[in-house]
């Protein structure tokens, strides 16, 4: 017996989330059919979060605000940017508890394969951030991967002769994982253990 349209289209929305896969999509699918007032919750949760969340008009992580927290926040170090690829990774390195200066959420990684070139991510305000407000260190923690790594070596080129140290995050978290698959202390310590950063 083939399910109805309606319900095949309602998993193949939900197989667009990632690690969902057609298995789990049916599980959730019956799950919300079945608890109509959890159906209603996430339909109410999610018209809340796109109507009201949107991305901090200075280092691009999300916000409810113009600006987030961090940037908002008088406590942190404004002369250390941690340069991030998507604001998951943001959220990964504060549960460290390892980092106290500003974020630079990129958005992206450069991918000329996938037709993603520098205009297409955050990087042109990085560089803006840099000349004008005072920064003397770049960490770059974007993922160990080929378009992490492409995007590591654009933003140093870039930067290298604005005065500021530039870093890269230790090489703590193994190569093909994401950021925000790390564990705490793997995190801490690739923090900790960040080097200068040489082509």
């Amino acid at each position: 017996m083939k399910p109805p349209n309606i319900f095949f289209r309602f998993t193949q929305s939900l197989q667009s989330l990632p690690g969902i896969g057609k298995k789990s999509a049916e599980r959730i699918a019956f799950h919300i059919l079945s608890n109509p007032t959890a159906g209603e919750k996430i339909l109410h949760s999610l018209e809340k979060v796109l109507s009201e969340i949107k991305f901090c008009g200075k280092c691009g992580n999300i916000s409810t605000e113009n600006l987030c927290h961090i940037c908002a926040s008088p406590q942190r170090d404004r002369t250390v940017i941690c340069v991030v690829e998507k604001p998951m990774d943001v959220f990964a390195i504060e549960r460290s508890n390892s980092f106290n200066g500003l974020y630079h959420v990129l958005g992206g990684l450069l991918s000329p394969l996938d037709n993603v070139y520098p205009k297409d991510i955050n990087i042109n305000s990085l560089i803006k951030r840099v000349k004008t407000k005072g920064v003397t260190e770049i960490i770059i923690a974007t993922n160990p991967t080929t378009e992490g790594e492409a995007t590591a070596i654009y933003i140093e080129e870039n930067l290298k002769n604005n005065g500021v140290k530039i870093t890269r995050i230790a090489r703590g978290i193994p190569f093909g994982t994401d950021i925000d698959f790390a564990d705490d202390l793997t995190l801490s310590r690739a923090l900790e253990d960040r080097q200068e950063f040489k082509d």
